[in-house]
């Protein structure tokens, strides 16, 4: 599989190439082609802002103009904020890497566009574009920065290409505690409450155990959590027969 390649047409700033560096490195994209950059190339500015990002510069491909930047390209993603009026598909950036890795993975050569940082592409780039990417941005201020663009796409490239789990929960070390270890620590409970008087009206006691019961039901504790609990009511107990004997 060959993965997108980001073309930057007409950059301005080294400073934004460099973040676009970082940005597509973020997500395992390396092929970068500048098309006729404002301050020539190499940039040190771009360098300097890569931060360890330096040999997507390195690589980078260097073209005079679009028409040869994407000569060799199956099909090209523009970016652009603006209604262009154009009888070309609109994407998201999520559905627009989800038909790059369908494209991709069918043998094709991809490319995604961004244009210069003052005004974004013109509609003479956007004709070499077989479709437009757009972000459900705030209409009153829909700008982007360039790093920042090849970000949010680098991003749904990355989401489409790899399994990520959406919710992770870090047990640091230790484990969920079993059903049997909560319904000894529910238990331990129940019998300081049971002491204490907790449970009063008899009348309600039934109902008022359930309740405890459940809420420890939801609390998804560790085994860690359960043996804090268990040293809790045994310290607690060991205070009040201390101070019970005085």
């Amino acid at each position: 599989m060959i993965p997108p390649a980001f073309i930057l047409v007409r950059p301005q700033m080294g400073e934004n190439i460099g973040a676009a560096a970082r940005a597509m490195l973020n997500f395992g994209l390396d092929r970068m082609r500048i098309v006729d950059p404002r301050d020539g190339w190499p940039n040190p500015k771009a360098n300097a802002m890569a931060s360890g990002a330096g040999r997507v510069l390195d690589h980078a491909g260097v073209f005079p103009d679009l028409a040869a930047a994407v000569g060799d390209c199956d099909y090209v993603f523009a970016t652009t904020a603006r209604n262009r009026e154009m009888v070309k598909p609109v994407l998201t950036p999520e559905r627009a890497m989800e038909q790059a890795r369908a494209l991709v993975a069918a043998g094709k050569r991809v490319a995604v566009m961004f244009g210069p940082e003052r005004a974004g592409l013109e509609n003479e780039d956007l004709v070499h574009a077989n479709a437009l990417i757009t972000v459900p941005v705030n209409p009153e201020f829909p700008s982007l920065n360039l790093g920042q663009c090849a970000l949010l796409v680098g991003y749904e490239w990355g989401r489409q290409t790899q399994e990520v789990v959406p919710e992770v929960m870090n047990l640091a070390r230790t484990e969920f505690a079993q059903r049997h270890e909560v319904e000894k620590l529910a238990e331990h409970f129940e019998e300081r409450l049971e002491a204490a008087g907790f449970f009063f009206p008899p009348t309600k006691a039934d109902g008022m155990r359930l309740n405890l019961r459940n809420m420890w039901g939801r609390l998804n504790l560790t085994r860690a959590e359960v043996q804090t609990f268990h040293g809790m009511l045994r310290q607690i107990a060991y205070k009040l027969k201390v101070q019970g004997g005085e």
